[in-house]
């Protein structure tokens, strides 16, 4: 049936792989920001996606896998675009709001800023198995994370920040 429905392993991998990414990006649209205050509304991406992460594990295999695979599957598809274009043109837009009323700094590029953000959710996840036995607690604890993700929001906020006084 694989065969019949999508041609090969290799192919029903990738419609997999773009279904994952579909999820994500439908539930990048569905997140509410708030447009008043650019720096919350960062805060809030940032932890829209690392909990993303955390409550879609599958997500994170599934990137796994297809990195063993040096994107193969990925880059026959014709819908990255779709897919990942609509979360980098949204940070584009956040990061304009910051930089129009002065919260931001203008050297920003958004794609940078999102691989930063999703790096910092993905690897204590991916991870978190080998992270947990070598440091001695469970990397994937709901309280342990909530702390992670409020300092590594900070530690964003801090990168973007304008003023002089930036970390």
């Amino acid at each position: 049936m694989v065969y019949y429905y999508f041609g090969s392993k290799d192919e029903l991998f990738r419609a997999v792989l773009e279904a994952a990414y579909a999820s994500l990006r439908d539930a990048e649209r569905a997140v509410q920001l708030d447009r008043d205050d650019p720096a919350a509304a960062l805060e809030q991406f940032c932890r829209f996606v690392w909990r993303y992460y955390a409550e879609h594990p599958h997500f994170i295999s599934l990137l796994n896998t297809e990195n063993l695979h040096r994107a193969r599957h990925l880059r026959k598809s014709g819908r990255l675009d779709e897919l990942v274009g609509p979360v980098v043109r949204l940070l584009s837009q956040l990061l304009a709001d910051g930089q129009a009323r002065g919260a931001f700094r203008a050297d920003i590029d958004p794609a940078d800023l999102y691989v930063a953000i999703a790096g910092l959710g993905y690897f204590r996840l991916s991870n978190r198995h080998t992270l947990s036995a070598v440091l001695g607690r469970d990397m994937a604890d709901p309280q342990g994370l909530e702390r992670y993700w409020e300092r590594a929001a900070r530690m964003v906020s801090g990168y973007l920040r304008a003023s002089r006084d930036r970390l």
